[in-house]
């Protein structure tokens, strides 16, 4: 099977490789936000479901919701459970003919431009004060091209722990296990997203 690094690297490959070879003017269709979408959605499942085995008692409850500008998503909640007290896994994938002002301010490129934007985002909270809580995000954006030229996009994402007691021997770990999951995309991804 698998794994789920090498998984999303093939997805953004494959993601990147279609938008090149796009040409027409709208460069934005569903075939292209389909395997992101698909692939979040099922991050999102894989997630909930290693939660709520971990936990043992609780389930995720789910909460699909729209929103009036374009898109929708579906968050997922998990409460007093016997490991977490609560735990979110959301899924949101967003769209919009023009990106507000405010979003555009540091990247004038793409003002004008239709968008979508999607993502998986995660926040832990243990019931336990010794094991940190933790959030993470994974996203995909992409603004449409403008006069024939390609789609801007990127994806993006980050996680962290914020513990209650700190320790070292798991401040180490959580580094060691944070440079293991970037090694398969070079040696200088780490060094970068130690120095953003």
């Amino acid at each position: 099977m698998e794994n789920q690094n090498a998984r999303a690297y093939r997805c953004q490959n494959d993601v990147q490789s279609e938008l090149g070879t796009k040409t027409k003017k709208s460069i934005m269709p569903q075939e292209y936000i389909e395997p992101v979408k698909n692939y979040l959605l099922a991050l999102q499942a894989l997630i909930c479901t290693a939660l709520a085995e971990e936990d043992g008692i609780s389930q995720f409850h789910k909460d699909a919701w729209q929103r009036k500008e374009g898109g929708g998503g579906s968050s997922r909640v998990l409460s007093n459970g016997a490991v977490f007290e609560q735990a979110g896994v959301n899924f949101s994938h967003v769209y919009g003919a023009t990106l507000p002002a405010a979003a555009t301010a540091q990247r004038p490129e793409l003002a004008g431009r239709p968008f979508q934007a999607m993502g998986v985002s995660l926040v832990i909270h243990p019931l336990n004060p010794y094991v940190p809580t933790s959030h993470a995000n994974v996203r995909f954006f992409i603004a449409d091209g403008k006069d024939n030229s390609p789609p801007i996009w990127w994806f993006g994402g980050g996680f962290d722990l914020t513990p209650y007691y700190g320790f070292e021997e798991d401040v180490v770990h959580w580094h060691q296990t944070a440079k293991a999951a970037c090694d398969p995309f070079g040696e200088d991804v780490v060094v970068y997203f130690l120095m953003t």
